[in-house]
């Protein structure tokens, strides 16, 4: 292919970079746009694998037909069949009309599957029969659909360790990757690092007219060993969030390095707190690594909750406490509480009745009684006001709502009883 039409390739699609491997992958793109055969896309996330598909729909004989795309890691494992495939009226709760799916809805056309890595086994198998004989069942339906749709696939998922640990049919794997795409990772594309940086740069200088951000060559030479997990993506986040948060327009490594993590290889969330660290997953772990980090996960988190359940279990025992404890401090005092609030004279009527009920002795012939003089009201509404200001430390609107009255009225008794110094 000729590097002029290569580059017009580029400039139509926005493609930055001059790197073999994306030459490559570019070139196969055009080539295979001509014939009619499943297309598959692998490389990790970020490293744009969404414009090939639009290269070879639009580059080969469906190009006046619909293009589709459907993220299959998006959607729930219970609907992806349907959404695939269609569904007739009533095939499931909710299903109050017929649907058409993807594949009816692009027929003639080309459909895209990004992430494809991610579908469940069972609807693997309904794929595998539209590769090959194009009919397909609607969901809750018996009858069988045609369709011509062209499938380009694209995943970020190691397809052989998938196929080996039974995530992936190997036969559907073959299918899809008639055609093989490989991008490259941007650590692999050399300078293009640099020319991306500065595209994006001038990208924000000119849609929001402020100088550009320019690398020194120290500086440069820093972005171009950095490893970059999240690849152009990661390249484009760093180059616009340095534009806009940068009081500097000449960056240095020292500036740089306030944009970019100082350990790439460990980019993960971690579950855990400050006692329990868990390890996060990273690239290049096999399975059993993986399925052991996972159960470390779980273990964690099933502590947590636990813990989180226990605290939440002492919080209602405590709370239960302290409401039988005010009840019993001042029991007659509960019939004020759902006293009628309607004017400050029935407020305060209403509590000297309840101070009047709460002094009263239950029973003349108690022992007690007979053997200590019976304390007056006045001694008793005065005692439960001083008790009340002193566990309050003084603070008057507190001691009223403790002890159930209005604070004007316990402002009044307080000058009452002459305990105005508590």
């Amino acid at each position: 292919m000729q590097a002029k039409e290569l580059q017009a390739v580029k400039q139509r699609y926005g493609v930055v970079g001059n790197c073999d491997a994306l030459n490559r992958a570019l070139e196969i793109a055009l080539k295979v746009a001509r014939v009619d055969l499943s297309v598959l896309i692998q490389g990790e996330n970020g490293v744009g694998k969404e414009i090939l598909p639009r290269i070879i729909h639009e580059a080969g004989a469906r190009k006046n037909k619909k293009y589709l795309a459907l993220n299959c890691g998006a959607i729930p494992e219970g609907t992806i069949d349907s959404e695939l495939f269609g569904h007739v009226k009533g095939a499931f709760t909710g299903s109050v009309d017929s649907r058409e799916g993807y594949f009816s809805a692009a027929d003639g056309g080309t459909l895209f599957l990004d992430e494809v890595g991610e579908l469940p086994l069972q609807t693997q198998v309904r794929l595998l029969r539209v590769l090959e004989t194009g009919e397909f069942i609607p969901v809750g339906s018996s009858e069988v659909k045609r369709t011509d749709v062209r499938i380009v696939a694209a995943t970020n998922v190691d397809m052989q360790r998938a196929i080996r640990e039974g995530r992936f049919r190997e036969d559907l794997y073959y299918r899809l990757a008639a055609i093989a795409i490989n991008m490259p990772p941007l650590r692999e594309r050399g300078t293009d690092i640099d020319i991306l940086f500065r595209k994006f740069a001038l990208e924000m200088s000119e849609r929001y007219r402020m100088p550009p951000v320019r690398l020194n060559e120290e500086a440069r030479q820093m972005l171009l060993d950095y490893p970059w997990p999240g690849n152009v993506r990661q390249l484009k986040n760093v180059a616009e969030s340095m534009s806009v948060t940068s009081d500097e327009r000449d960056i240095t490594p020292d500036i740089l390095a306030r944009f970019i993590p100082a350990d790439p290889q460990h980019t993960q969330l971690v579950v855990g707190n400050a006692t329990h660290h868990t390890p996060a997953i990273a690239a290049g772990t096999n399975w059993e690594q993986e399925r052991d980090i996972l159960a470390q996960m779980i273990t964690v988190l099933r502590h947590e909750v636990e813990k989180l359940r226990s605290d939440v279990e002492q919080l209602k025992k405590d709370q239960r406490n302290a409401t039988i404890d005010n009840t019993a401090a001042a029991p007659s005092l509960l019939p004020y509480r759902h006293a009628s609030r309607t004017a400050v004279e029935e407020v305060d009527e209403a509590e000297e009745v309840a101070f009047e009920e709460w002094s009263t002795p239950r029973t003349a012939t108690t022992p007690a009684a007979t053997e200590e003089p019976i304390r007056t009201k006045d001694d008793v509404e005065k005692e439960l006001i001083r008790q009340a200001l002193v566990r309050c430390g003084g603070h008057r609107k507190q001691a009223a709502e403790q002890i159930g009255i209005s604070e004007r009225t316990l402002y009044r008794k307080i000058k009452e009883y002459d305990l105005e110094d508590l």
